[in-house]
């Protein structure tokens, strides 16, 4: 197998013109619907492209000229060989998200127009690229609606501020990284000069929290682990306090079980909690809580014995 980079295109940016230098040379393109690996598995659906169609394909897989300078982590899919005119392979490049392109030069470039691409490939068969931007478009929308019930669920006064904590991340992490940790500082701070009385804050902060520990679509996100840090900034007696001072609602011991099975919180303070706390928090994981939370439970957090 030639690896990418084949005719020295390992070398230098990527660019558009590159590439239809490549192809200009080609008898044949395969392209497989798989990774390199598993490009030559009999099971792997493929296509060939020649004569005009090379130039049709050069078409969909121009490039932004001088690339991303970085290279994805994943092998990419599908795998596109390119074979001269006496059938020996003189390219082989990898689409990476349907939206880039490895092996034309030193590093990934993105697709001119990635979703033309894809409907290319199905046109000529291969629908897998169409099924995983649909798939993808699926998880992204559901996302954002998982984003937008945090949002919701903002205490008076802070739905602003957390929407710049909630921003998604961008091309530039450092700059994203950079924007995420001055609006964390405004939040914290809004969050302070709103709400003096520590007993009502933490029970605001704690509600808040709750949202996360009913989501299905996984772990904490970004903005969830700011309202965590948020509680985990006070002082732990106020939180236990805050728990104590009338009944706390469900949505309030939600958060208190997402945050006392956190790996700052028991690593801090254990995993034991005070009666009558103990009890109250065990009772409504027991009546209400997730499999997560009953999980937990079990394995002895929050105090509870652990099962086998």
């Amino acid at each position: 197998m030639i690896d990418e980079g084949t005719m020295g295109m390992d070398e230098g940016a990527p660019t558009t013109a590159r590439l239809r230098d490549v192809l200009d040379c080609a008898g044949r393109v395969v392209i497989a619907e798989g990774s390199p690996d598993e490009a030559d598995s009999a099971s792997v659906a493929r296509i060939v492209v020649t004569g005009a169609e090379i130039a049709d394909l050069a078409q969909v897989l121009a490039i932004v000229d001088g690339g991303t300078g970085d290279r994805c982590l994943c092998n990419g899919w599908p795998t596109i060989m390119v074979h001269d005119v006496q059938g020996e392979l003189i390219a082989r490049w990898t689409l990476h998200h349907q939206s880039g392109l490895r092996g034309i030069g030193d590093c990934d470039a993105d697709l001119q127009d990635g979703p033309a691409l894809t409907e290319w490939l199905a046109e000529h068969g291969l629908t897998g690229s169409r099924e995983a931007q649909a798939e993808l478009a699926a998880q992204e929308a559901e996302e954002d609606r998982r984003r937008r019930r945090w949002l919701q669920a903002a205490p008076a006064g802070l739905h602003d501020a957390a929407m710049d904590v909630s921003n998604p991340p961008g091309q530039d992490r450092e700059a994203w990284s950079d924007q995420l940790r001055d609006a964390k500082a405004r939040l914290a701070k809004l969050v302070q000069d709103g709400s003096p009385d520590g007993i009502e804050r933490t029970r605001a902060l704690l509600a808040w929290a709750g949202v996360s520990a009913r989501e299905s679509t996984g772990g904490l996100k970004w903005y969830d682990i700011a309202v965590q840090q948020l509680l985990l900034a006070e002082d732990p007696a106020l939180i236990l306090a805050s728990l104590a001072t009338g009944l706390p609602s469900p949505g309030q011991l939600d958060g208190a079980a997402q945050l006392f099975s956190s790996f700052e919180w028991t690593g801090a303070h254990g995993k034991d909690l005070p009666e009558p706390l103990r009890s109250m928090l065990i009772g409504h994981i027991q009546a209400d809580g997730t499999d997560p939370m009953r999980f937990r439970m079990r394995h002895g957090y929050y105090g509870a014995e652990r099962s086998a």
